[in-house]
């Protein structure tokens, strides 16, 4: 890669551009593909000179102003604009989309597709939106599988299930007051932590401790009343199309007793719902 990543981006989707696209005229045979840089930085309201430099690697901070004129000018989809902004060092100016709690149909497809490990889909307030087969006979001990944080701190299989529960639970309010970060004013995020904070003093110690963390990679340790102890990875996984939403993947090593574990516990959930 070289150090004028800014430069190339704007010349590589400037000859992506036709005249006619842009509504200027052509007239002759043009000796570069697609727009010149004059017609750019006309189209822009740059200067020339300016947008040159842009191009060479001379200029390289342009304000968040030029950059969405020059994203207007070059066509740039929602993705090629962020990553025009990026490569600026500005912010894009686009309000973020408004969070949603519906899951996707062929989202829920791809949950059942993993039927060896569990798989859910989470939104900022730990709230399980959507889980497959395996997520639920895992979390069986439990009253309801309806919010990781209320699962920790106010079911009583929470200790039990948790083996390592403080370190769960500090993860968890980390969680927790990272997202009341993000979007203070979230209601749902709002009301759950004034459920915890009114029912759990441990969760009020430790939301106290403004801690933050996001999703970690760090081994989960849970024990099952069926199948004892397991240990397992998991992958979090942003949903793109639905901003705030999660996919969680948990995974035990191949070959282990963990992994034994998983699958007898997916046999006797599967004989449990057909009995």
């Amino acid at each position: 890669m070289t150090d004028n990543q800014l430069g190339e981006f704007l010349r590589a989707r400037r000859a992506a551009v036709r005249p006619d696209e842009v509504g200027m005229p052509s007239h002759g045979v043009r000796r570069v593909a697609g727009l010149r840089r004059e017609e750019v930085a006309v189209l822009a309201g740059v200067n020339a000179d300016y947008y040159t430099r842009l191009e060479q690697g001379r200029e390289r901070h342009p304000s968040a102003q030029v950059v969405e004129a020059l994203s207007r000018t070059l066509l740039l989809d929602a993705d090629a604009r962020a990553h025009l902004h990026r490569l600026s060092g500005t912010a894009p100016a686009r309000r973020s989309p408004a969070a949603t709690d519906r899951v996707a149909p062929g989202l829920r497809v791809l949950l059942d597709g993993y039927a060896g490990t569990p798989a859910f889909v989470i939104n900022p307030a730990l709230d399980v939106l959507a889980a497959n087969a395996l997520a639920e006979a895992l979390y069986s001990p439990f009253e309801a599988m309806d919010n990781l944080a209320r699962m920790v701190f106010l079911d009583p299989a929470g200790r039990s299930f948790h083996p390592r529960w403080e370190r769960t639970a500090e993860t968890v309010a980390g969680h927790l007051r990272q997202a009341s970060g993000v979007d203070p004013g979230h209601p749902r995020l709002r009301a759950l932590v004034g459920e915890l904070a009114a029912y759990s003093p441990d969760f009020v110690r430790l939301w106290n401790a403004h801690t933050v963390r996001g999703k970690t990679r760090e081994n989960k340790h849970v024990h099952h009343p069926d199948v004892g102890s397991l240990t397992l990875t998991h992958h979090a996984f942003d949903v793109r199309d639905a901003p705030g939403q999660q996919l969680i993947i948990y995974h035990a090593e191949p070959g282990s007793r963990s992994a034994e574990a998983l699958g007898l516990l997916g046999s006797v959930h599967a004989t449990a719902h057909r009995t």
